[in-house]
């Protein structure tokens, strides 16, 4: 079995392995799947994923993009052209997103 398949598996299931393999601990329906799952691959020497590391752009690029965005954006919403003001705010939210998933992946 592998950490991909203990998070795969049902919370009831990993509580019926808790009990299996580590009788000694006490609370196990208070516990998160997380939990349960982080604590029976240390048990059962599973190794843990590594998280993958967003490449491309650099978080002060990407910050420089957005406040360029946002002066187009400004730029579009005097100019009234709700075609470009609608493509320059996806771009913002993109932009957003992608800094959100570096911060979460690091």
């Amino acid at each position: 079995m592998d950490y991909h398949e203990l998070q795969k598996t049902r919370v009831a299931d990993l509580r019926e392995m808790m009990k299996e393999h580590l009788p000694d601990v006490k609370g196990l329906t208070g516990l998160k799947k997380e939990e349960l799952v982080e604590q029976l691959a240390d048990k059962l020497d599973i190794e843990k994923p590594h998280k993958h590391v967003a490449a491309g752009l650099g978080k002060r690029a990407i910050k420089a993009e957005i406040r360029d965005l946002k002066l187009k954006r400004q730029a579009a919403l005097e100019a009234k052209d709700y075609e470009e003001l609608k493509k320059f705010r996806r771009q913002i939210h993109r932009r957003k997103r992608q800094l959100r998933r570096m911060m979460y992946l690091s």
